[in-house]
């Protein structure tokens, strides 16, 4: 079955009970127990709810896992993988990660001494030379937030196996649609479902799916205890969401795609980053391994002011966090996405003020070109 026929028939879309074609919201918090010496399914829907069952058994079959979890943020997916690990533990990540999982690897879990290590994943010798007999974990971003760099999953995942290291990959920018780290051998994938996934820019959650049953033990075992679960309606509306993420994220790819061609002409710009364009480092990795280049893309202009009037005066574009809905978003990562990331890290990283990011929707391509050539002008 090819992935837009699953997106619609994976055998989660028709609900047992009464066969509606669209899985109900179980609004309900607890549930009654023909007999207490038989367990049940459901008992209490922070444990387990029919509508998330349905969303978490969705993802795990998109993603080729055994398991699925769906939680009530991107960010406590993130947070709940990496609370199975313990004090003490070593935990590589690629340099140029999402800033809230900076943010959390830096402030919080190394509270509980997680030491983090924070490499260029993009160089497989980096990664090798990180490894410590303590290293329990790589965690990976590609394409990474937000200069798009390139990690090799085939080749991190050879050497992560060679030590007995588990390897975690944020698929947020590709989706399953795109890109499946665990058919490629990697072991637990989180997403940002408030992204592409959901598509509407209309609910906020989390996703992951893993490989294995002791590991989808751990992972429920955190997900049940601190509870960090999505509701139903939430789970309902990524449901709604997923059915529609192929021909959704077609249109803005191509979009994408046309709108960075555009982009390396405009004198205003000094440099795009987007794994679509022959030029970009590490395009041919990326296409070994995924289905597309995206729908994401970043350019810096000429100067910081150009940046800033661009995102002054764009107007086919919201200016905004996130990314992945049905509208074209223009993020500006030095004071959105990457603001908790230090100055000097963040220069160092290449996240310069002339940055610009941008998730492109639906619209019509040169409507959105027409619009951008204005705002730059």
């Amino acid at each position: 079955m090819k992935f837009g026929t699953k997106l619609i028939h994976n055998g989660n879309e028709i609900d047992k009970t009464t066969g509606a074609l669209s899985i109900p919201v179980y609004q309900v918090s607890t549930y009654h127990q023909e007999d207490i010496d038989k367990g049940q399914e459901f008992d209490y829907s922070r444990s387990g709810n029919p509508t998330r069952k349905a969303l978490e058994d969705t993802i795990a079959k998109l993603e080729g896992g055994d398991r699925g979890f769906a939680f009530s943020s991107g960010m406590a997916a993130t947070s709940s993988v990496l609370s199975t690990f313990s004090s003490g533990d070593h935990i590589i990540v690629c340099e140029d990660v999402y800033g809230g999982t900076y943010r959390i690897t830096t402030n919080f879990f190394n509270r509980f001494k997680l030491d983090i290590t924070f490499v260029d994943a993009s160089d497989i010798n980096a990664i090798k030379g990180s490894i410590r007999n303590n290293t329990k974990a790589l965690f990976l971003e590609t394409p990474s937030n937000p200069l798009m760099k390139i990690i090799d999953l085939k080749s991190a995942v050879e050497i992560a196996k060679q030590h007995g290291i588990l390897v975690i990959v944020d698929n947020t920018f590709m989706s399953p649609y795109l890109q499946r780290p665990l058919e490629l051998g990697a072991d637990i994938v989180v997403h940002s479902a408030t992204k592409f996934i959901g598509g509407h820019s209309d609910v906020i959650g989390g996703l992951a799916a893993v490989k294995g049953a002791e590991l989808a033990k751990r992972v429920y075992f955190v997900q049940n205890g601190f509870g960090a679960v999505l509701g139903p309606q939430d789970s309902w509306l990524l449901l709604r969401g997923l059915k529609t993420l192929k021909v959704r994220m077609d249109y803005q790819q191509n979009n994408a795609n046309r709108l960075a061609q555009w982009l390396k002409t405009n004198k205003h710009v000094k440099k795009v980053y987007y794994p679509g364009l022959e030029e970009h480092p590490g395009r041919n990795i990326h296409m070994s391994q995924a289905d597309g280049a995206g729908a994401v893309l970043s350019f810096e202009t000429v100067d910081t002011e150009m940046a800033k009037r661009f995102m002054k005066n764009v107007k086919m574009a919201a200016v905004a966090v996130s990314l992945g809905g049905v509208e074209t978003i223009a993020s500006y990562p030095v004071k959105m996405s990457h603001a908790s990331i230090p100055k000097p890290e963040r220069e160092r990283l290449g996240i310069s003020d002339s940055l610009i990011r941008i998730s492109v929707g639906l619209e019509e391509i040169d409507d959105l070109i027409e619009d951008f050539e204005r705002a730059l002008s």
